[in-house]
């Protein structure tokens, strides 16, 4: 078949998606993901975040990772040198068959795991090394319940910290409760002590140890007291007050108390937005009358209550007088909406409640980020109401907000404690891939669900950040992109190596796109056709991230692909329909406008940058011209390194660079090349075509667009070339 009809059946299938002709192939029931996660086959096998330890809340860290708490087991106990190798070889054993057991679903605490993992591993290889394990394991550093990235894990794991914060906010308000009531009651038992009562014979010998009664005459006790003693007594309305007062306080059923019941506290853990908003109103006049008597105990402790002014204030307190800084003393309701429920009528309020400064935490999971178009077929609409329910609440401000997939949540634990200690509302919305009612099936190409999560920040189609509106006064303090790879680029790039058809190492540079996170998904296989290699030099395919930066007439004669694996990890491209490349291409706006947040490729900050420039440039003196020599015979004429260039005599005529772009280079009448036209294609082209040239004469200078994607990245590349 020649060039021209695949051409034709690459175009076709790029704006139909159909692999009506002989050349293309469905990729369904191929096996395919991409390229770049070839290497993650067994998750077993890595060292990553997960399975993650929840510590006791009172701790200084609230979760760590299972591999760092092994690594200083062996860090404290291991001997330095080959000693201590066996050890650390054993411990990385059990480590390893720890992470298998757990993705496998056995459950249960680091120290009950440890124990049945050196258990396995001592009946195997002998009984001495379950013992030295087994003892190895009572050094580690902290112990509780051990989480795979799993559906029901983000939900544990914020309840967890959740518990962390609500943990400190109880040590702090019981300090401050048994200050107060120590403080009313010692003025109490001082008033009482000084009145006609409390120097009665019967009040004496009651303050008086009983081993000690006999030795007292408490009639003539009582009449000696008398003699000379100011008259104290509190007046009716400070006693009714200070005995209400105190009443209120150890009443209170928001914390329990170190003597108190359990019991008869208040529950502030929901599964959706109705039950917390009721709980909230039912006892908010509860909560007000506590915060008065805390308001009014403080100011007896003191000494400062005054009856002509504070009675009045404290008289018409009320539901309507609580601040959010009264409530922030105050435990925070949580609420974790199961997965499948988001949209349900009891969370239809969950902005409405957000937004009034209801001190709630509450965690919305999303299971799948392609939703059902509005307009024509197909799978997906770029999950408009999941992925972008974070910036909506970030848009309403008053709150704190983090939006991460679940396989980022610890390496974001820092936010999510401080989402969790924030001062009024939080939104926690977190990808988990798939939903507790979901078949295994479901998850991405059968990835498991921390990879699942992980790609879908790795294509930006679900971004990590963090909001906090009380951090400071602009975005620079409220909003960070730090926990997403490669923030500064549309795309992260990543490099793969590679052996191709002649058993030759390669590398090669490749960026992530909305595109490949598609493709890990069986679902959209009709989006996707396989191309056969003998087609793979065409020019008219460009690489899709390379696509999307061109401008629309000139992408509109050019097909995009992404570089796949199957399952014997050999190299396929695949093509890309239209549908797929817009929904990529929505997905990177929605990227940028995250990064303009971020002050990252800020469009005013770059304009009024260019002005400065500019006018700098103006006034600068114009530089004296320098007298022209000629080049001594046979010589390549200097050339800035910021100039593109070719040395066009020395070119072999391997004919790479047309392939990677025939119209930005192009051969002479000697077939040499030469830049030909440089706006016909990117800097990213010009640095692949002075990679792959075989003797090195492409030298891609500086690039002419300081907005194309990638620049950081390229220009380390383009260095050894310039």
């Amino acid at each position: 078949m020649d060039a021209a009809v695949k051409n034709s059946e690459a175009l076709v299938f790029h704006l139909s998606g159909r692999t009506g002709g002989a050349a293309l192939r469905p990729i369904a029931g191929l096996g395919l993901r991409p390229a770049l996660l070839a290497p993650y086959r067994d998750l077993a096998a890595l060292r990553h975040d997960f399975p993650i330890v929840l510590a006791p809340t009172h701790g200084h860290a609230f979760v760590h990772t299972l591999s760092a708490l092994v690594d200083q087991l062996l860090h404290d106990v291991a001997p330095r040198g080959i000693e201590g190798e066996r050890l650390r070889r054993h411990a990385l054993q059990l480590e390893r068959e720890i992470r298998e057991a757990v993705a496998g679903g056995a459950r249960g605490t680091l120290a009950e795991l440890w124990a049945a993992a050196a258990a396995r591993l001592g009946a195997r290889e002998g009984a001495t090394l379950e013992e030295v394990l087994a003892r190895s394991g009572t050094a580690l550093h902290a112990d509780g319940e051990v989480l795979d990235c799993t559906p029901e894990m983000p939900a544990r794991l914020l309840r967890h910290a959740w518990l962390a914060a609500q943990d400190a906010k109880a040590r702090r308000f019981r300090h401050d409760l048994a200050r107060l009531v120590q403080k009313l009651s010692d003025i109490l038992r001082a008033a009482r002590a000084h009145s006609v009562e409390g120097r009665l014979p019967a009040s004496l010998r009651a303050a008086v140890g009983a081993p000690h009664h006999a030795q007292f005459d408490f009639e003539r006790l009582s009449m000696l007291v008398a003699k000379g003693v100011p008259e104290q007594e509190l007046s009716a309305a400070r006693r009714e007050r200070l005995v209400r007062t105190l009443a209120t306080l150890e009443a209170q059923r928001f914390f329990a108390l170190d003597d108190g019941p359990a019991s008869d506290l208040h529950g502030f853990e929901f599964e959706d937005c109705a039950a917390a908003s009721r709980a909230f109103a039912e006892r908010l006049p509860e909560a007000a009358g506590l915060i008065k008597a805390i308001a009014i105990a403080e100011l007896e402790a003191r000494g400062a209550y005054v009856e002509a002014e504070h009675d009045l204030v404290f008289e018409a307190f009320g539901a309507h007088s609580v601040s959010a800084e009264d409530l922030a003393r105050l435990p925070d309701y949580l609420v974790c909406i199961p997965s499948g429920r988001n949209e349900a009528p009891e969370n239809a309020q969950m902005m409405a409640m957000l937004s009034s400064g209801l001190p709630v935490k509450v965690l919305v999971q999303t299971s799948d980020l392609a939703e059902e178009a509005a307009i024509g077929g197909g799978s997906f609409a770029f999950g408009v109401r999941s992925a972008r329910l974070a910036t909506t609440a970030m848009g309403l401000g008053g709150m704190f907000v983090l939006q991460a997939a679940a396989s980022s949540l610890f390496a974001m634990r820092e936010a999510v404690a401080a989402g969790m200690a924030a001062k009024g509302p939080a939104l926690f919305s977190v990808y988990s891939a798939v939903g507790d009612a979901g078949p295994a099936d479901r998850l991405a190409g059968g990835l498991p669900p921390y990879l699942a999560t992980a790609v879908a920040t790795q294509s930006r189609a679900f971004a990590n950040f963090s909001y906090d509106a009380a951090a400071g006064s602009n975005w620079a303090t409220r909003f960070s992109l730090r926990h997403n790879p490669q923030p500064e680029a549309d795309w992260p790039v990543e490099t793969i190596v590679y052996a191709d058809e002649k058993q030759q190492r390669q590398t090669l540079a490749l960026a992530f796109t909305y595109a490949d996170f598609a493709l890990a998904d069986p679902r959209n296989a009709a989006h996707f056709a396989l191309l056969p290699r003998a087609s793979w030099h065409d020019a008219q395919l460009l690489p899709l991230a390379d696509w999307l930066a061109l401008p629309e007439a000139d992408a509109a004669r050019r097909v995009p692909y992404l570089l796949a694996v199957d399952a014997d990890d050999r190299l396929e491209r695949v093509l890309v329909d239209a549908r797929l490349a817009q929904a990529t291409r929505r997905c990177l706006l929605l990227w940028r406008r995250l990064q303009e947040h971020g002050g990252i490729h800020d469009a005013y900050a770059e304009a009024l940058l260019a002005r400065e420039k500019a006018a700098w440039a103006a006034a600068a003196p114009a530089p004296a011209p320098a007298a022209a020599e000629p080049a001594p015979a046979g010589t390549t004429p200097a050339r800035s390194r910021d100039e593109a260039w070719i040395e066009t005599e020395r070119c072999p005529s391997c004919n790479e660079c047309q392939l990677i772009n025939d119209r930005m280079f192009a051969y002479d009448e000697r077939k040499q090349a030469f830049i030909k036209d440089i706006t016909a294609g990117t800097y990213r082209q010009l640095v692949e075509a002075a990679e792959s040239c075989q003797v090195a004469i492409i030298h891609p200078g500086q690039p002419r667009d300081p907005n194309e994607p990638g620049l950081p990245e390229l220009l380390a590349r383009a260095e050894p070339f310039r």
